[in-house]
């Protein structure tokens, strides 16, 4: 009889740590950040010369690798003297690890500091291994006395070369001295 209450202990006891393992493997995954920055402000470089700059009030880290910047983000694109020669600003932004690019939406602007050209659209892709941005959304383009419109872009980093897949116009402006 003994032995016959320390086998049935035994099954209970079996059977209770069976039924706990289930519950645990039935709970739901998190797959939210697996790490939460804030105030970020990271260089890439290359031969000990800063090539870009990014900055976002807050970077969020996932295991599968990506990263979001739900608050905004910042780009600074350098020449080979440690100058700035053009930025990118987006209202939120992505990596996406896959395919080794950013995604930038909402209010995109990229301006070249040297010809003053300034791109505006909702959604602009970076490939940073690439040296290219790209987007399918409409786009804007203001230089200095024109403004390009059209759907689709791709142009280089430092926005000094760029093309728009399927333009709609071009509006040259005039400046007058003339007051009305």
């Amino acid at each position: 009889m003994k032995h016959f209450l320390i086998i049935y202990l035994l099954i209970l006891t079996l059977a209770s740590c069976s039924s706990e393992n289930k519950d645990i493997l039935n709970q739901p995954t998190y797959d939210g950040p697996s790490m939460e920055m804030d105030s970020i402000k990271t260089m890439y470089s290359d031969s000990a010369i800063v090539k870009i700059m990014i900055r976002a009030p807050k970077q969020l880290n996932f295991s599968n690798g990506n990263e979001e910047y739900p608050n905004g983000i910042s780009l600074e694109f350098f020449n080979e003297l440690g100058e700035v020669i053009s930025t990118l600003e987006a209202n939120k932004a992505y990596y996406i690890e896959k395919e080794k690019h950013y995604k930038g939406v909402g209010n995109v602007i990229v301006v070249n500091l040297e010809t003053g050209d300034r791109l505006n659209t909702e959604e602009l892709f970076w490939n940073p291994k690439e040296e290219k941005v790209y987007t399918n959304k409409f786009v804007t383009i203001r230089s200095e006395d024109e403004v390009h419109t059209g759907e689709g872009l791709i142009a280089n980093q430092d926005f000094d070369n760029y093309q728009i897949m399927k333009p709609t116009g071009t509006i040259i402006i005039e400046e007058s001295n003339e007051i009305n």
